[in-house]
């Protein structure tokens, strides 16, 4: 008897709970996702596993640092790793790596896709008044629900972290899920919403961009966005910082060093600090429900609000130099998965017809119209 007793304290199987399991389950089919289907595996591996240790009886991970009895005594491991999110860390360096990976050259040679961009954002702001006044969320969980629809996992976590902490976990999950899902969610919304006709319209080729109007959008544009939204700096200072560093074909060193390892460990961090959020205490909880499913329709809304824009255009402004309404789904800032699922759906119904390039405008349009968005949202509510 006193040798089971001793197993017992010894062990952690005392301490699983019928949540524990349940969160087990679900951990199992994120890691189905990311493993087999190989949705967006680098960002749902790292928090799928961290959301598994969460939810086992682990020591030394996630307490905080104390005095007991006059003794300094440390925190676990990943108290420390989390200070990157609570510290507001590792969105913005995500975001450098993001601004060394992207080419701004599509948005530059065809400026009109900024509109598809901004279209985009609509599924934040219809998300945001739904949740206020529809769903009992607070102005800042609403802003933080909302901010999904985007599709930018960092801007979401930023956000949370400002005006709804207690929900990091759960919109940090629905956004970068969503992000993953990109593939299986947009296609119907994009059929449904376009004529075969629009499906096959064949954008002219764009025209190619220097070097030095690259240097001079990411310098204007981050200057311009910052002075509009003083908040957005921290994420929109980043990303323009690695797009220059980019393009000015001088700092190859840095570039790579944004694009890989930087950006990399950062992932690995910020993922599994986002997944230890998700114990079964906090995430299994009808909030969390409502999240799942706000969420979906945000990023419903925003997929829709962008190919109708592109086809109110067709019907104004761009009447002889029509836009292929498919690249408007890419308005999100799901890059560059939003731009690859507008190529996949018209080369559908077009195999010569190439909407990549084209697409990649109304995608970088949406990361930055998203983080602006959010900035907004810190400057108005920051105090509530």
């Amino acid at each position: 008897m006193d040798m089971t007793q001793l197993l017992s304290d010894l062990t952690g199987f005392d301490d699983v709970s019928w949540k524990m399991i349940v969160m087990w389950a679900v951990c199992a089919v994120m890691f189905y996702l990311a493993v087999v289907k190989e949705f967006e595996p680098l960002l749902l591996v790292p928090i799928a596993f961290g959301a598994f240790l969460a939810n086992l009886p682990c020591e030394n991970m996630w307490n905080a640092p104390e005095v007991i009895n006059g003794q300094h005594v440390p925190g676990g491991l990943y108290w420390y790793i989390s200070q990157g999110i609570h510290l507001e860390l590792f969105p913005p360096i995500i975001f450098l790596g993001v601004g060394a990976l992207t080419d701004f050259g599509p948005l530059i040679a065809n400026p009109r896709t900024l509109l598809l961009g901004g279209a985009a954002q609509f599924g934040v702001a219809a998300t945001y008044f739904t949740a206020y006044y529809a769903m009992g969320f607070t102005e800042g969980e609403s802003a933080t629900i909302g901010i999904i629809g985007g599709a930018d996992g960092p801007t979401t976590i930023l956000l949370a972290g400002k005006l709804a902490p207690h929900l990091i976990g759960a919109v940090a999950v629905a956004a970068y899920s969503y992000m993953a899902l990109v593939p299986m969610i947009q296609p119907p919304i994009m059929n449904a919403l376009t004529t075969h006709k629009e499906k096959m319209i064949r954008m002219k080729s764009l025209r190619p961009v220097g070097r030095a109007e690259k240097l001079i959008f990411a310098a204007m544009s981050c200057a311009l966005t910052i002075l509009l939204v003083p908040p957005s700096a921290p994420l929109l200072g980043m990303l323009f910082l690695g797009n220059f560093i980019r393009e000015s074909n001088v700092c190859d060193r840095l570039n790579k060093a944004s694009q890989n390892e930087i950006i990399n460990i950062t992932t690995i961090f910020l993922g599994t600090s986002v997944g230890a959020t998700m114990s079964g205490d906090n995430f299994l909880q009808l909030a969390t429900l409502k999240i799942l499913v706000m969420g979906v329709v945000a990023f419903g809304v925003a997929t829709a609000a962008g190919v109708l824009m592109a086809k109110l255009m067709n019907l104004t402004i761009n009447r002889s130099n029509p836009i292929n309404p498919l690249i408007g789904s890419a308005g999100v800032s799901a890059v560059p998965m939003a731009a690859r699922v507008s190529q996949v759906v018209g080369a559908s119904h077009d195999r010569q017809n190439f909407l990549l390039m084209h697409a990649m405008g109304p995608n970088v349009a949406g990361v930055i119209g998203t983080a602006v968005i959010a900035g907004y949202f810190i400057a108005t509510l920051g105090g509530h």
